[in-house]
């Protein structure tokens, strides 16, 4: 999962990106409500775990800024406040979940999996693009009842491209979307080549349709025309 981390206590936030990038998720942070909202008006997360008491506000006003631009990203709470007051606002608002502090983080990442669960128990576990079937709880992709094996990044960008199949998909997006901050570390875009060529080489062999489109200078689409 792609988490964003709001938390203004610097301990606490290097000690969440640590304990929840051990599972292969890409965890990003931030320590205020501004830097919060500017990582979501660029970036899509799964999850954002929410200190409401931040140096530059309150963290409502993020609740509010997903509710009003209608994002799908689970939030919890996380906040050494513990009145039930607190606790109704941020549900009504649109938290998840709501965890006090000081917490254990094998609870937290507890938490996250309940959320998870409950979200996709909620919805269609399947996406589907004509013959290609992704069950999003399994990470499994099949094209016509046959498993194709891909590598996690594979999954992942297959994943995005499905989600916004017809879209052309900047080079830049991608990279921001499945690699986070790590891009940054990139002089360019080089490094998602490789994975581009290998994902397409896997459907052509199972489908000989190549749904993979380059749009030169741009990036890429995925579909069918």
């Amino acid at each position: 999962m792609k988490i964003l981390i709001v938390e203004d206590e610097q301990g606490l936030r290097e000690n969440m990106l640590t304990y929840l990038s051990e599972d292969n998720n890409i965890c990003e942070s931030c320590a205020t409500l501004a830097d919060a909202i500017a990582k979501l008006a660029s970036y899509n997360y799964d999850f954002v775990l929410l200190d409401i008491g931040l140096p530059d506000g309150e963290g409502f006003e993020l609740l509010n800024y997903l509710k009003k631009e209608m994002r799908s990203e689970a939030v919890i709470i996380i906040s050494a406040r513990n009145s039930l007051d607190d606790r109704i606002t941020g549900l009504n608002i649109g938290a998840d979940d709501y965890l006090v502090k000081p917490f254990h983080l094998a609870e937290l990442k507890a938490r996250i999996v309940a959320v998870f669960r409950r979200k996709s128990t909620n919805s269609n576990n399947n996406l589907i693009f004509n013959e290609i079937v992704i069950n999003l709880i399994g990470r499994t992709v099949f094209v016509n009842d046959v498993e194709i094996i891909l590598t996690r990044k594979e999954y992942d960008m297959l994943l995005y491209f499905i989600a916004n199949k017809g879209k052309v998909i900047a080079k830049t997006a991608l990279a921001e979307h499945l690699w986070g901050d790590e891009m940054d570390m990139h002089d360019n875009f080089d490094f998602i080549y490789s994975h581009i060529k290998n994902l397409r080489k896997k459907i052509l062999e199972a489908t000989s349709n190549d749904y993979l489109k380059s749009i030169y200078g741009i990036g890429y689409k995925f579909t069918d025309r």
